[in-house]
């Protein structure tokens, strides 16, 4: 039986000796790969930018662009930095495994290769990178994107529709603007309204690592963030919050629920909100919330 994944894998291999890519790509073939080859790195890089692979086996010493520099171009492109790279080398010395480790591969095969594991480390990675490119896409899928940032706000990925949204956002397509590195480094605020394009965006903060932040990327709703709410309208913290959620046409049960609060408690907040906003129902609050006249984002 196969090792391969029920639907056909892409694997790039990468290499300057004939003998090793006729080995390889005859186990792949048999393993019911579909196989691109590049004798090079400047090559490997082209058949990237033509079409993404699932893995690439990468040799680690090629004359000019060397396996390691071709290793870290792949991973300094958002498009190509989620590819996962398996370093092929005759060198088993400590020094050039870690060189690859440092590149950004994630694993090392050892010449002379072994054909079945080949297949079976093969196997592994494709899976392990369709399951996060289809945690990635549901994401999108949900109306949401995803990117991450290393500690100087350069991308190291993101999901294609952060790269859509957030095309004229970023600075020369690669790092965030000075303004959300100040966010970020600054620790205050959970989220960062945007305005890029006429898409009302929002970046929050989803995880972080020694490698950098993952950072999730919302579509605001049209009404104003609670923050705008309380300096527009004069409401404290707690009233801003229940304004905004009544304004996206929460009940007050749900209200409560959402704030961690009791809805009688809710009930009193929309009393203050309801005199300070010179109006007598939610309708009338939300509506006043909603018009552009009043209220910004």
């Amino acid at each position: 039986m196969s090792d391969a994944p029920s639907d056909t894998g892409v694997v790039l291999i990468v290499d300057d000796a004939p003998e090793n890519l006729a080995m390889l790509h005859e186990a792949l073939d048999a393993g019911g790969y579909r196989v691109l080859v590049a004798l090079d790195g400047l090559g490997a890089i082209d058949k990237v930018a033509l079409l993404m692979p699932d893995v690439i086996l990468l040799d680690a010493v090629m004359p000019g662009l060397d396996g390691f520099e071709t290793c870290r171009r792949l991973k300094a492109d958002p498009a190509s930095a989620h590819i996962p790279v398996v370093f092929m080398t005759g060198l088993a010395e400590t020094g050039h495994i870690l060189a690859g480790f440092q590149a950004g591969g994630v694993d090392y095969l050892t010449k002379p290769l072994n054909p079945p594991e080949v297949l079976a480390r093969i196997a592994a990675h494709v899976r392990n990178a369709r399951q996060t490119a289809s945690a990635r896409q549901a994401v999108d899928a949900a109306g949401h994107a995803m990117l991450a940032v290393d500690g100087e706000g350069r991308l190291r990925w993101c999901s294609p529709a952060a790269r859509e949204w957030l095309r004229d956002y970023l600075v020369d397509e690669a790092c965030l603007p000075a303004a959300a590195l100040r966010w970020l480094a600054g620790g205050g605020s959970e989220s960062l309204p945007l305005l890029v394009e006429g898409r009302r965006l929002a970046l929050s903060r989803l995880a972080a690592d020694s490698g950098g932040t993952t950072l999730l990327v919302r579509k605001r709703s049209s009404v104003p963030e609670p923050q705008a709410l309380s300096a527009n309208f004069g409401l404290t913290a707690r009233e801003a919050d229940v304004l905004y959620w009544v304004a996206c046409g929460k009940i007050n049960r749900d209200v409560a629920e959402i704030l961690g609060m009791s809805a009688r408690t809710v009930d009193k907040h929309l009393q203050h909100i309801f005199e300070k906003l010179h109006v007598e129902t939610r309708t009338a609050a939300a509506s006043l919330v909603l018009d552009p006249a009043r209220s910004n984002a």
